[in-house]
């Protein structure tokens, strides 16, 4: 039996708090992955306990009809798994009312978005989703696709131009830098190729806050649907994984009405740089750095990686040494306390993060999670060791051939690793990553 609105619950098992059926949906989520459903819909979901009204999310997702799937025949309703090293806890989360998917319902997405009581609409399609050139612009060729998110978003914003409704906010949060400003830039180039009599209007309408976005999801497996089945005494196809711990930044600049996420957690800030900066730099950089040097170490997992004595030792120089004196902290922003949380973050054993998700789509994560920081210290005549040898390692993983490489420029990393001047082909002046850093001749 699927889950459903009528399923009757254990009651050790917390339902959303309050009545579903009379909330409108605010808010258009694109790629309502595992992400988004452990994190900006479960602030959304207790925002909507709190006495907030009308915020249910509907969901997109781009191509894939996996999402619509499970949540559909479940009515949007999924459950939440909560683990630490000390205990569990299981939830289930109502804010998502139903998924589109817009390779198949092209116009339901666009009237998803042009609808009277839509005023957010944010993102979770990951740092290849914004579809960007090799200079940082936007590629139009792609950003005109059959999927593209701009497609819809443009569409969606000429329908409410036309119909004299407000602007909107899109809200990224992805792990770009400045994730709002690029959203924002890129949405504008489009437009001006696209939509060029909407350029005005969105520019006076519209806002793109930027945010920081911290919460561990790895991907579900079978063996937790089995468990969360027997618990909830229903088949829950839609359900994650995750940490207790949760974090949200979120720049205090909206076109419009928004759920009163800073009641039930989330910051929001006049400034979201440090913490992004921060995130950025010391977690997912030393993320991947788990990633290749754990997988290069026959680990599986970030537990097993992160205890490796060959391995702690590097992940915590680049956070503390090489990553953290590049970050202009904001006041009362700890540092030295954010690399011990996270230590302790990546050694929960109740979490089964497996390495190889992580390893995914490096040549979109690595010049903002380690190239930055080589930079800075390159600048000021300083070297990265502990980042040097997961560059190292990153290219190993590219070179051996014994992992799957799910990157979008798989095919022009892999040749470039095999050659002896590897990390010049790579990282050098014209090499497939070239950034502020250049690798030592």
């Amino acid at each position: 039996m699927r889950l459903s609105a009528d399923t009757r619950l254990p009651s050790s098992i917390a339902a959303p708090a309050y009545d579903r059926a009379a909330q409108a949906s605010g808010i258009v989520h694109f790629g309502i992955g595992a992400f988004h459903r452990a994190h900006q819909a479960v602030y959304t979901d207790d925002a909507m306990a709190a006495g907030d009204r009308d915020w249910g999310i509907v969901g997109v997702s781009l191509r894939s009809g996996d999402v619509a799937a499970q949540l559909n025949p479940q009515d949007g309703l999924y459950s939440i798994s909560t683990r630490s090293a000390a205990d569990a806890s299981l939830r289930l989360i109502g804010a998502v009312r139903h998924v589109l998917v817009g390779s198949v319902a092209p116009q339901a997405v666009i009237d998803a978005v042009a609808a009277p009581t839509t005023h957010i609409l944010s993102f979770t399609v990951t740092e290849k989703g914004y579809l960007r050139a090799a200079d940082g612009t936007l590629d139009l060729a792609a950003a005109r696709g059959a999927s593209s998110l701009y497609r819809f978003v443009g569409a969606g914003l000429a329908a409410r131009k036309a119909a004299g409704l407000p602007g909107v906010t899109l809200l990224s949060c992805d792990n770009l830098a400045n994730n709002g400003a690029v959203l924002g830039g890129l949405m504008r180039q489009y437009l001006v190729a696209a939509h060029p009599d909407l350029v005005d209007w969105f520019d006076a309408n519209c806002r793109c806050p930027a945010t920081m976005i911290d919460r561990i999801v790895p991907a579900t497996t079978d063996a937790d649907r089995d468990a969360i089945e027997a618990a909830l005494g229903a088949r829950d196809e839609g359900t994650v994984v995750t940490e207790d711990f949760r974090q949200w930044v979120i720049e205090d600049d909206f076109a419009g009405p928004r759920p009163r996420w800073e009641q039930v957690g989330a910051e929001l800030v006049a400034d979201v740089a440090s913490y992004e900066t921060a995130k950025l730099r010391m977690l997912n950089g030393a993320h991947s750095a788990l990633a290749y040097i754990g997988l290069g170490r026959g680990h599986d997992y970030v537990h097993q990686a992160i205890a490796d004595p060959a391995i702690r030792p590097v992940v915590e120089a680049i956070m503390r040494r090489e990553a953290a004196p590049t970050i202009d902290a904001a006041p009362g922003q700890n540092l030295d306390a954010y690399a011990a949380s996270l230590l302790d973050r990546f050694a929960n054993p109740a979490l089964a993060h497996r390495l190889i998700q992580i390893a995914m789509d490096g040549s979109q994560k690595i010049p903002q999670r380690w190239l930055e920081t080589l930079a800075w210290h390159q600048q000021r005549g300083d070297t990265c060791p502990s980042l040097g040898l997961a560059i190292d390692a990153w290219i190993d993983f590219l070179a051996s051939g014994r992992w799957p490489i799910d990157d979008p420029m798989a095919d022009a990393l892999r040749e470039a690793a095999v050659q002896p001047d590897a990390r010049q082909r790579l990282f050098g002046a014209g090499g497939l990553l070239a950034s502020g850093w250049r690798p030592e001749p």
